[in-house]
């Protein structure tokens, strides 16, 4: 009988289905684009998401938000300067704008620095027409300048609730200088004011970074000091 032609018969179809099938399975599971995506392909995009890379969007467990006070502001019965040095009540003082001048130091380019660099820069500011002290806008005026950012200064100080929930929704990590009088609030609209160690006020103080955390729907808090000025404990 003569031989069947190459590539008919049971055999061979038995042959190429053989070889195929590892190659068949690789395309099913390697979740390329557009692709459904296995066990491998879901696990690295469920890591990605719990782990933002810099500068993105927080997904709804991780943030990184530090909040920090205006600069000095004058002492009383003393008048502080605007950025044009006429004397504004609601300006900082020399010493303030001393430590505004100071402050990009604090985040430095450089990959492991204790603070990491804001990539959302929140300031104590309102609508327009709006009489605020414009003491918070000027404490991060020049480290928005380094850092290439906008000061964010939509909201008034009263509006921490709105403040929180936009800060929880901007690019990570988020700073935020603000009047000490509402960053209780601030912390308590974060969900963060229950974390073991956090203050219950801001002390008399304009020298301190707090920083909180969180992690898998979790809270944690460091207050870290400036070390900007003479005298900053």
């Amino acid at each position: 009988m003569p031989e069947a032609p190459a590539g008919s018969g049971p055999r061979r179809r038995a042959v190429l289905a053989a070889a195929l099938a590892p190659l068949a399975g690789a395309g099913c599971s390697g979740g390329g684009a557009g692709g459904a995506g296995g066990a491998g392909g879901a696990g690295k995009v469920g890591e990605a998401a719990r782990t933002p890379a810099p500068g993105a969007p927080a997904g709804p467990e991780d943030a990184l938000v530090m909040v920090i006070r205006h600069a000095e502001r004058p002492y009383a019965g003393g008048v502080g300067r605007d950025a044009e040095g006429e004397d504004d009540p609601g300006s900082l003082a020399g010493r303030g704008w001393r430590r505004a001048e100071r402050l990009p130091r604090l985040f430095p380019p450089a990959p492991g620095s204790s603070l990491p660099r804001p990539a959302t820069v929140f300031a104590a500011g309102g609508g327009k027409g709006a009489a605020v002290p414009a003491r918070s806008r000027q404490t991060v005026t020049a480290l928005a300048t380094a850092l290439r950012a906008p000061v964010r200064a939509e909201f008034a100080v009263g509006a921490e609730a709105a403040l929180a929930q936009a800060a929880l929704a901007a690019p990570m990590p988020v700073l935020v200088c603000w009047e000490h009088s509402g960053i209780p609030r601030l912390i308590q609209a974060l969900g963060a004011d229950r974390v073991p160690g956090t203050p219950a006020t801001w002390p008399d103080r304009h020298d301190l970074v707090w920083m909180f955390t969180r992690r898998q729907g979790r809270w944690s808090f460091r207050e870290l000091p400036q070390h900007l000025l003479p005298g900053d404990v």
